[in-house]
């Protein structure tokens, strides 16, 4: 009976990850890379609020984003912590990449924003297939490419924009992600992804509140302005 089992959890993880490749990246990967991913690949789902990645962790998967949203998040020296960038369906983090091939540990945080779904590929593939497919080489460099945008436009927003400048751009940015004008978010959860104080930034979206850009009630902001 336990080999049944096993053999039917086998063949409905293939079935799962086939149905989904086909549905978010054939026309992306070449026919033979998919049949790899399907071969060495499972499909997981992990919660909202979950540790996806620590910094430190030694990285075993490089997760291809089917839904959900996942947050990227860098350590300062003084503790804090810097959200740089948001990982969202059809994206993989391929600075992540760099740090699997020399095999250094990660130097990010990767917290689940939105309840997510993906498929991980183990580490070890995918210097070989870097080689084999070039499908596979364009889709690395891609999300390298916006990664390193999403990078150097967060850095941006610190060196040149106000802080009120850069709580709008963010919930701007939330929406974009969620698909929806309507944010369920704490004060202290902007704060601690601005890296700023509470005290900062519930001043700041009571004069954004003020000027129309947006509508803040308890733990709710409407965007107004988008």
């Amino acid at each position: 009976m336990q080999t049944i089992y096993l053999y039917l959890n086998v063949n409905n993880q293939e079935s799962i990850l086939r149905k989904n490749l086909n549905n978010y990246y054939s026309d992306i990967f070449e026919e033979e890379l998919l049949d790899e991913i399907v071969k060495v690949s499972h499909y997981d789902k992990v919660k909202k609020g979950e540790l996806m990645i620590d910094i430190g962790e030694e990285m075993t998967h490089i997760p291809l984003l089917l839904n959900g949203v996942v947050k990227i998040i860098r350590h300062e020296n003084n503790g804090k912590e810097l959200v740089l960038y948001f990982l969202e369906r059809g994206d993989t983090c391929a600075i992540s990449f760099v740090n699997c091939i020399n095999r250094k540990k990660s130097i990010f945080k990767g917290i689940v924003e939105q309840d997510m779904e993906a498929i991980f590929v183990p580490i070890k593939h995918i210097e070989d297939w870097l080689i084999r497919f070039k499908t596979w080489r364009y889709f690395i460099i891609d999300s390298y490419h916006f990664r390193l945008l999403e990078m150097v436009e967060s850095i941006d927003g610190l060196a040149f924009m106000k802080m009120k400048e850069r709580v709008l751009k963010f919930l701007k940015d939330k929406v974009k992600i969620t698909k929806d004008t309507d944010l369920k978010i704490t004060h202290q959860e902007i704060a601690d992804d601005l890296n700023s104080s509470r005290v900062v930034i519930t001043r700041l979206l009571k004069q954004l509140h003020d000027d129309g850009k947006i509508y803040s009630s308890r733990n709710k902001i409407k965007v107004l302005d988008f």
